[in-house]
């Protein structure tokens, strides 16, 4: 109860607080650049410099909470790479080195790299043929909520989910893991899967596809009912048959939607953490680079100049993708 209240007035304070920097902001720049009891050229400067002023006044606390929870600390971990591992004494080049020449991290790459291949693209080819298809049939509402419902769980609880569906007894025993209980129900024998060297990449990753197929299926729904219906009822009249229609007529019209939660899915890949760290803790060989800078950063006595150098390794792969996202959202959106 008393947490209940605390979050309550948090958030009527934080109101109040916006709400008094609001007027106070204005009044300030009111006094500043005064345009009433002004006249003719007077007013009008001044009324001109407080609209231009105005807009960046009010974006002010955005842009320092960007500066202090994005900005630095991007600075902050590129130079921390190149120091030792207290972060104190520079070392220039050597943790990068170091990683060029680490088996673990080499792994970590390969394994991002699947994880790059494989699971973009199934969310987004799952996700594009479930919305064409519930929007084909009656119940279509209910079976995009059941396949939305994922994305609502935590990638931590979704992993506690998929670790009991991937269960491992011995031979012989109850299986409680539905997936060895299928195994073993067809004669046979069971698997511990995530301890499996490369295979085990592909069971997590369909945790990750799991989650966000519903992602992509909104998107892409909302996409595909933006189609024109003159064009669809063209293509009829012309005699195209519904597979012709989906692959050349409804998917090439919503290409560049398609590109923007593919690519929004690769950002995520990029940075996928909490599956590894809950399924495997990077053991049996699935590590991947963000549970490996976790390990460097805060394990083993914390290596902060180790673990920022593999930070700022993600941070390069994230960004080109991130602005072309950007660019081609924009570009959809016709500049605005």
């Amino acid at each position: 109860m008393e947490q209940l209240i605390a979050a309550i007035l948090t958030m009527v304070a934080g109101v109040l607080v916006c709400a008094a920097y609001f007027w106070s902001s204005n009044l300030l720049l009111d006094w500043i650049f005064p345009s009433k009891g002004k006249f003719g050229a007077a007013a009008s400067r001044n009324l001109r410099f407080a609209n231009m002023v105005r807009p960046w006044l009010f974006l002010a606390p955005a842009l320092l909470a960007l500066a202090i929870y994005l900005v630095y600390p991007v600075i902050k971990s590129v130079l921390l790479s190149f120091n030792d591992r207290g972060g104190q004494d520079f070392v220039g080049l050597r943790n990068y080195l170091w990683m060029i020449n680490d088996g673990e991290f080499r792994q970590s790459i390969f394994n991002n790299f699947l994880w790059l291949l494989v699971v973009p693209a199934l969310s987004t080819f799952f996700g594009l043929i479930i919305a064409a298809l519930t929007d084909r049939i009656w119940w279509g509402n209910i079976a995009k909520t059941l396949i939305f419902m994922p994305m609502a769980i935590s990638f931590v609880g979704a992993a506690v989910i998929w670790k009991f569906i991937y269960d491992y007894r011995a031979a012989g025993s109850d299986q409680i893991g539905l997936l060895n209980a299928l195994v073993v129900a067809l004669g046979g024998e069971p698997q511990a899967w995530i301890t499996l060297p490369f295979w085990n990449n592909f069971f997590l990753m369909v945790i990750l596809i799991w989650i966000q197929t519903g992602f992509a299926m909104v998107i892409l729904s909302a996409a595909l009912r933006g189609i024109p219906e003159e064009t669809i009822e063209a293509a009829v009249i012309d005699g195209a048959n519904g597979w012709q229609i989906f692959f050349k007529i409804m998917v090439p019209q919503i290409w560049g939607t398609i590109a923007v939660v593919w690519t929004t899915i690769t950002i995520l890949v990029l940075k996928v953490f909490d599956i590894v760290l809950a399924m495997t803790n990077g053991q049996w060989q699935s590590q991947v680079l963000a549970n490996l800078m976790f390990d460097w950063m805060f394990r083993g006595g914390g290596d902060f100049g180790r673990g920022a150098a593999i930070a700022v390794v993600i941070m390069i792969l994230v960004v080109p993708i991130m602005i072309w996202n950007i660019r081609n959202a924009t570009r959809e959106t016709g500049g605005h």
